[in-house]
């Protein structure tokens, strides 16, 4: 019998006593040996470990999933399972108790199948050595080479030192835009209606340089008195209509 050893604790699970005399003829170790039907498993004390268990039933579907759990639960770490005439539904068997938890699964002599449980127990635990040597370091702030750094104060220019003029930096707190609010009261309204008015003036007065100020923005210069006038035919004075002056806020 595989791997059976003198002293070992054997369990035999067979419904016919014909399947356990023959098991029993085929040890020759001095071993002590317990049998049980298959309907007694559940019932067998789980404190009672074996070396080796032998399954002696009939299979033809496989061994439920129930049994092969109470099984592992009754071998000693390390302990062997065999079933018995295992021929054509091999493969299916090996995929149960491999998901069951058992490890090593080969085909012996006499159409035995053997697996083995893993060699701990359930809940066992191992003490880790989680110390490590500290870390190799890869580089040094005093390596740092100082000509390679930039000084800061190379990153601004003298425009960006310059101080805005306060005028173009007002705007209106509610709008965010240099465009007054209709309940307009910091001033900004009546300063943006003077420069209306001035601009006005300015546009009376001025002459174009290039002839085209009159087609609209799209044909004036930057410095145009026209920008922001709609477009007008020659000499003809610009008005502006009565729904342009009123804010839309």
């Amino acid at each position: 019998m595989h791997n059976l050893k003198n002293g070992d604790n054997i369990l035999i699970i067979a419904n016919d006593e014909a399947s356990i005399f023959n098991i029993k003829n085929k040890i020759t170790e001095n071993v002590k040996i317990t049998s049980i039907p298959t309907s007694k498993i559940d019932s067998t004390d789980s404190k009672t470990s074996f070396d080796f268990i032998i399954y002696a039933d009939n299979i033809v579907t496989g061994i439920s999933s129930t049994v092969l759990t109470k099984i592992l639960a009754l071998l000693k770490p390390g302990g062997v399972f065999g079933i018995s005439d295992v021929v054509s539904n091999f493969q299916k068997i090996e995929f149960e108790l491999k998901i069951s938890g058992f490890i090593n699964v080969t085909q012996g002599d006499n159409a035995f199948l053997y697996c083995a449980k893993p060699n701990y127990e359930i809940g066992s635990s191992a003490k880790l050595n989680l110390k490590s040597k500290p870390a190799k370091a890869v580089w040094k702030i005093d390596d740092t080479i100082e000509d390679d750094m930039i000084d800061p104060d190379n990153l601004l220019d003298e425009d960006d030192l310059k101080k805005p003029d306060a005028a173009s930096l007002k705007v209106c707190a509610t709008t965010g835009k240099r465009k007054a609010c209709k309940d307009c009261s910091c001033g900004l309204a009546e300063e943006l209606a003077g420069e209306a008015k001035t601009n006005a003036v300015n546009s009376a007065n001025a002459k174009s340089s290039c002839g085209s100020c009159y087609l609209g923005d799209a044909f004036r210069c930057a410095t145009c008195p026209y920008l922001g006038m709609p477009a007008f035919k020659p000499g003809e004075k610009v008005q502006l209509a009565g729904s342009l002056l009123k804010s839309d806020i």
